[in-house]
């Protein structure tokens, strides 16, 4: 797909399917960012509610310029994104699922932020909101900035939609792992953090939206097998150091020894199965 000129500095990727009532919320919210010249890449992956209508409201004569559409067949949240950054050639990223909801500043603060310290990746601090009631999250997801690859390990610490990183990153990585329909954002995380610092504008420039039934989490309920992959991946892949490398190994056999223990409280012996035969490839000896 060829890319989309002329490109802003930063290019807003909405990856989105079927969220026709929500999917206004993400939208106003990006474009009223001030003081960034950038573009909105929605991805419509295949929706069959009205977002067409929708977007169609967006991008008509009296619709903003600034926001572009992809049509895709329906191929889930990796490959939505990606294709996204595929078709523009903006040198950096910001990503906005289309059921969360930036605060004004957030692309000004992100973007001043890595011009100043010259990484390649930021984040943000973020407000809950579930079921339409404010609550703080747990302790182990307050976010966090510079070597964050062992908090990572344990639990997925940036969130998609506060992310402002570098096309150079993104490429260099190799996006996001369209083969995880599930765990996506962590899987990548970890392919990033081991060299890569992460930035944080301390102050909360996101509002993350959960408890509707459409959520990753709520269609995928047994994720720690896609995070128990992710390490798995991570491992196979040979660009750990040593000490990063014993990390991961300890993240796994304590993933395993959860799954594991659920597989056998409900009587899921193949998965019980699966879980040893990963323990005896990457655990035996430790």
């Amino acid at each position: 797909m060829a890319a989309l000129t002329p490109d802003p500095e930063v290019t807003v990727v909405i990856p989105t399917f079927d969220r026709a009532a929500l999917l206004p919320r993400a939208l106003d919210s990006a474009l009223a960012q001030r003081g960034v010249d950038f573009r909105i890449l929605v991805a419509d992956d295949g929706s069959t509610d009205a977002t067409p209508q929708v977007l169609a409201h967006y991008t008509g004569a009296t619709g903003d310029p600034r926001i572009r559409v992809l049509t895709l067949k329906h191929g889930g949240v990796c490959r939505a994104r990606n294709a996204a950054v595929a078709a523009c050639a903006s040198p950096l990223l910001a990503f906005l699922d289309s059921d969360d909801e930036w605060l004004p500043g957030k692309l000004a603060a992100q973007t001043a932020l890595l011009r100043e310290t010259g990484l390649s990746i930021c984040q943000t601090e973020e407000t809950w909101i579930r079921n339409g009631v404010r609550v703080n999250p747990p302790a182990h997801y307050v976010k966090r900035g510079g070597d964050i690859f062992a908090p990572s390990l344990r639990h997925c610490m940036i969130t998609p939609s506060s992310v402002l990183m570098t096309r150079a990153l993104f490429h260099a990585v190799g996006g996001f792992n369209p083969e995880f329909p599930a765990c996506e954002d962590y899987e990548m995380w970890l392919r990033i953090t081991p060299d890569h610092p992460v930035g944080l504008v301390a102050k909360a420039m996101l509002i993350r939206y959960g408890g509707h039934a459409d959520q990753l989490s709520m269609r995928y309920p047994a994720q720690d097998r896609f995070r128990i992959r992710a390490l798995c991946l991570l491992l196979d892949g040979n660009r750990l150091r040593a000490p990063q490398r014993v990390l991961a190994l300890e993240a796994l056999e304590a993933k395993l020894g959860i799954y594991r223990a659920g597989c056998v409280k409900r009587g899921k012996a193949e998965e019980s199965e699966w879980c040893e035969g990963i323990r005896a490839r990457y655990l035996a000896g430790v």
